[in-house]
């Protein structure tokens, strides 16, 4: 994508800044419409990701509040149209909020859309703690492809295959998405090895790439099937080589 690709509210590329700003304003607009879409279409196993919306309300919103019906909107819309349909226009239509509110949080559309995907698969794909190794891994490989076969695989295809040719967008996907995913994954592992599950000499970050990683593969390589049989043989074989 080209600095030209990504003038404001045009396209949904992202900027040098393109990380989401910290800083929230104290209020934010005051409305939010019932008419306004109350999940994310086709994508299953997301849960409360995208939750119902809030109708018209009196005087001025939360700032909080309205930052997650934007993120809401703006998922929606993700989901629906793809990233180029993610605008500034078009999600704060969809939202109830002002252009100005989205500027104030969001340098450029694409960087909206990177934390709108986030956070509607964010709690879908939390880890749990079963207590074993198997049944955590298990249970999040799960969600993960459910989320990919359903509304979410070409979303996600989407945005790993725009950040291949943006560095500052593959910047931002790895700050706000794959390295805490990661981590989140690779202390999964050393927990396991803290109980004894897992040997001591297995290397966590092999293990992300050989489970998380061959699920990618055949999203983006779609010549075999993603399916839930085979995130449980590829655990299953990986398992005989790892456990303690």
């Amino acid at each position: 994508m080209t600095e030209a690709s990504i003038a404001r509210g045009r396209g949904p590329g992202v900027s040098r800044s393109d990380i989401p700003a910290a800083a929230t304003p104290a209020a934010a607009d005051a409305a939010v419409p019932a008419s306004a879409a109350a999940a994310v279409p086709g994508v299953a196993g997301i849960g409360s990701a995208v939750g119902s919306w809030r109708g018209p309300g009196r005087g001025r919103r939360p700032a909080a509040e309205v930052r997650a019906v934007v993120l809401e909107a703006a998922a929606a819309q993700l989901f629906e149209s793809g990233l180029a349909g993610v605008t500034f226009e078009k999600v704060a239509a969809r939202a109830g909020a002002s252009k100005m509110t989205l500027y104030k949080w969001w340098p450029t559309p694409g960087s909206l859309a990177f934390d709108a995907y986030f956070h509607a698969v964010e709690d879908a794909l939390a880890f749990p703690d079963t207590g074993g190794i198997e049944r955590d891994l298990g249970s999040q490989l799960h969600a993960f492809v459910r989320i990919l076969t359903g509304g979410g695989g070409p979303v996600i295809a989407e945005l790993v295959g725009a950040a291949q040719s943006d560095p500052v967008l593959a910047e931002a996907f790895a700050r706000t998405y794959t390295r805490p995913r990661r981590q989140l994954a690779v202390h999964t592992i050393e927990r396991a090895q803290r109980r004894g599950q897992v040997r001591d000499d297995v290397d966590p970050q092999v293990v992300v790439d050989q489970l998380w990683g061959a699920c990618y593969h055949r999203l983006l390589l779609p010549d075999q099937p993603l399916t839930l049989d085979f995130a449980d043989a590829l655990l299953q074989n990986l398992l005989r080589g790892i456990r303690a």
